[in-house]
């Protein structure tokens, strides 16, 4: 009896092995797969960073190890990326037209996302759907008759008619209402019973318990509005009112200074590193929790 008892745990402590190899396994295949997509993913940035510092006989060299190392860091790159190009100036610019459109976009996507969660009125759901489908227009079918709207107001070659394109976006709208959709409707039911009214319900209640999905969708409005390209393409010619990422096209021509334009660039993508950096926690946990409920 007590050699089969010694066999059977003999047998329970390899099959304990077993699974716990198996496991490691599993999970050393998964990071080691993770690993490989996020060297995959700043495999671009690096190769930013190591031009913006070589000089300009380096750019076009044939070879791995040429094409990849410097022969010589030249930080001068920088220094002339700022001095030559209103770097400051176009990433003023940006900044303001993001902080407007995100402003913009968190106080319409809470506003009408609170309405499509909690309010009930006629042709809500009709309503919503078509906001749906608004998400799924490609942005170059609406190009002309929005410059033709914009070029009528008067607002080329300005800040309003950069921005004013994306003050509302479809996306904020789902994106809170989804968030709306988990939180507890009893806690609203009993500030009603208290006598507040729906915005007081909102400001005092759901507010407050939506900062994750807040933050995050700030993050993405920032983001959209500073990555954005085409519209302020469209309806700016002067280079005062240029965006960063408009200045960055404009720097290229019959010579372009490929060294100066990397540091440029390499410059204008510190702001949402450290944006993103600061709200890595809030944009994750608002975008896990929004779900898909509803």
């Amino acid at each position: 009896m007590s050699s089969e008892i010694a066999v059977a745990g003999r047998l329970a402590a390899k099959a304990r092995a077993s699974a716990r190899q198996r496991r490691l396994t599993a999970w050393g295949g998964l990071y080691a797969f993770l690993t490989a997509g996020a060297l995959l993913v700043l495999l671009p940035y690096l190769w930013m960073v190591v031009t913006s510092l070589k000089p300009d006989e380096d750019m076009f060299k044939v070879g791995i190890l040429n094409s990849i190392l410097p022969s010589e860091i030249r930080w001068e790159n920088y220094v002339e990326a700022w001095s030559n190009y209103p770097l400051g100036r176009w990433l003023f610019n940006t900044f303001l037209v993001a902080s407007i459109e995100t402003v913009s976009t968190v106080v319409t996507s809470v506003l009408a996302g609170y309405a499509f969660a909690r309010l009930r009125f006629w042709g809500r759901d009709v309503l919503f759907l078509l906001y749906l489908g608004a998400m799924m227009v490609p942005v170059q079918v609406t190009l002309i008759p929005s410059f033709i709207i914009v070029r009528s107001l008067g607002l080329l070659n300005s800040y309003a008619g950069i921005a004013i394109l994306h003050l509302v976006q479809f996306f904020g709208v789902f994106l809170m209402r989804q968030f709306f959709l988990n939180i507890p409707s009893e806690l609203e039911d009993a500030a009603r019973i208290d006598g507040c009214s729906w915005f007081q319900v909102l400001w005092r209640i759901v507010l407050p318990a939506s900062m994750p999905a807040v933050g995050a969708l700030s993050v993405l409005a920032f983001t959209a509005g500073w990555n954005n390209f085409l519209w302020p393409l469209v309806v700016i010619n002067k280079p005062e009112i240029m965006t960063i990422v408009v200045g960055l096209a404009s720097m290229r021509g019959e010579v372009t200074p490929w060294g100066q334009l990397m540091a440029a660039t390499a410059i204008s993508a510190l702001p949402l590193t450290v944006i993103y950096m600061a709200c890595q926690r809030l944009f994750t946990q608002g975008i896990v929790m929004a779900g898909i409920k509803g």
